[in-house]
C-alpha cells in the first residue's frame, strides 16, 4: 500500500471516529460497551472500503500531503466526490465528517446522495433517516426518515439501529405502545443480562406511557439441555451433517428459534448458543419468549428452525448453515437436522 493510501486511510479514521463519537453519544452515555462495538466496527467498515476502493485519483502527487485539519481532509472528500459522484462509502464518511463540524443539514444532504446509489441498503437507510432528525428542528425524525427506517426493517426485519430509531420516532409521535413493540424483538439479539438492562428500561418507559404493564422479569437463561420445560415447553434435537460439522468456525453461534407458522419473522421462542457439542438438545420455553405479547405457550402448532450463524449474528446472512424448518405441535422432540448453506 502506497504512502497516499495509507494517509487518505488514516484520514478516513479519524473522521470516522470523530463523526462516530458525536453520532453516537446517547448510545455511548447509557451503554458503553455497546457503544464502543458499534464506533469499531463501523471504523473497520470504513477503512476496509477506503482500501478496497484504492487511492483515490483526488490524492495524486501533488496531493499526497496528510490533511491536517478536519477542515482540510473534507475538502480534500469534496474534491474527489465531484470528481467520482458514484463513491457510495465517499457520501458517508462526508456526512459523518459533516456532523463533526456541526453541519447536520450538510450531513443529510451527503446521506441523501449515497441513498440514491444505494436505495435498499438497511445500514444507509438507518443512517441516512438519523441525520434527517439531527438536522432537523427538535431533532426530530420526519416522514421521509419513518419511511426510510420501516423500508431497512423490511429489508432486514432484526436490523437493530433501525429498530432503534423507529421506536424513538414512534415516542416522538406520541405511539408509546407501537415504540415498545418495535423495541421487544431486540431483546432476542442481547444474551447478557446486564447489556438488555438499558433497553428493557426503555421499553418499559414506553410502555408506562402507554398504560401498559413493564416486562416480566428476565429469566435466567438455561443452562441444561435437560432442564424440564415451562408450561408450553418443547424439545428440540439439533444435529449437523459430518460434511458441514467439519466446516463450522470456532466462534460461530447456534440459533434455534419458534415463531407462528405463516406467521411474522419474529420469534416467540429464542436461544443463543455457542455452535458446539452436537447433536444436541435443547429446551424451548415461555423463558425464552422475548415478547411478553406473545409467549410459545399460547401457540398449539409452531415452526421451529435452528441456524448456525458464522458471524454470531441473529439475523441471516450467506454461509450461514440451516436446516430445513419443521411444524410441531411442540409433542415429542423435534429433530433438525442442519444440511445446507445459505445462499
Amino acid at each position: 500500500m502506497g504512502s497516499a493510501m495509507v494517509g487518505f486511510v488514516i484520514a478516513g479514521l479519524v473522521l470516522a471516529v470523530l463523526t462516530l463519537a458525536y453520532v453516537l453519544r446517547p448510545l455511548w452515555r447509557t451503554r458503553r460497551v455497546a457503544g464502543v462495538a458499534v464506533i469499531a466496527g463501523l471504523t473497520l467498515a470504513t477503512a476496509m472500503a477506503y482500501v478496497a476502493i484504492g487511492t483515490p485519483a483526488a490524492l495524486d502527487n501533488a496531493q499526497r500531503e496528510m490533511p491536517r485539519t478536519l477542515d482540510e481532509a473534507i475538502s480534500k472528500l469534496e474534491a474527489e466526490l465531484q470528481r467520482d459522484p458514484n463513491q457510495i462509502e465517499g457520501w458517508r464518511l462526508l456526512g459523518r465528517a459533516y456532523i463533526a463540524q456541526g453541519n447536520a443539514a450538510k450531513a443529510s444532504d451527503a446521506l441523501s446522495h449515497a441513498i440514491k446509489l444505494a436505495p435498499d441498503d438497511p445500514d444507509l437507510l438507518a443512517e441516512a433517516a438519523e441525520m434527517r432528525a439531527l438536522a432537523a428542528p427538535e431533532r426530530r425524525f420526519d416522514e421521509q426518515g419513518v419511511a426510510m427506517l420501516r423500508h431497512a426493517i423490511e429489508l432486514q426485519p432484526m436490523h437493530q439501529r433501525a429498530r432503534w430509531f423507529l421506536g424513538i420516532a414512534q415516542r416522538q409521535a406520541s405511539q408509546p405502545a407501537e415504540a415498545a413493540r418495535t423495541w421487544e424483538p431486540l431483546l432476542t439479539t442481547i444474551v447478557d443480562a446486564a447489556a438488555a438492562a438499558p433497553l428493557r428500561a426503555q421499553i418499559d418507559a414506553a410502555r408506562a406511557e402507554a398504560g401498559l404493564p413493564p416486562l416480566p422479569a428476565a429469566a435466567a437463561a438455561s443452562t441444561a439441555s435437560a432442564q424440564a420445560p415451562t408450561k408450553g415447553g418443547m424439545k428440540v434435537k439439533v444435529s449437523v451433517t459430518p460434511e458441514l460439522a467439519a466446516k463450522i468456525p470456532p466462534n460461530a453461534t447456534l440459533f434455534v428459534i419458534a415463531r407462528q407458522p405463516g406467521g411474522p419473522p419474529m420469534p416467540v421462542a429464542a436461544e443463543k448458543l455457542p455452535a458446539t457439542g452436537f447433536p444436541r438438545e435443547i429446551t424451548l420455553d415461555d423463558n425464552d419468549s422475548p415478547m411478553p405479547t406473545l409467549k410459545l405457550s399460547q401457540l398449539h402448532r409452531v415452526e421451529v428452525l435452528a441456524r448456525i450463524s458464522v458471524s454470531g449474528d441473529a439475523t441471516p446472512e450467506p454461509g450461514d448453515m440451516e436446516a430445513k424448518a419443521k411444524v410441531s405441535d411442540k409433542s415429542g422432540v423435534v429433530e433438525l437436522v442442519i444440511d445446507s448453506v445459505r445462499p
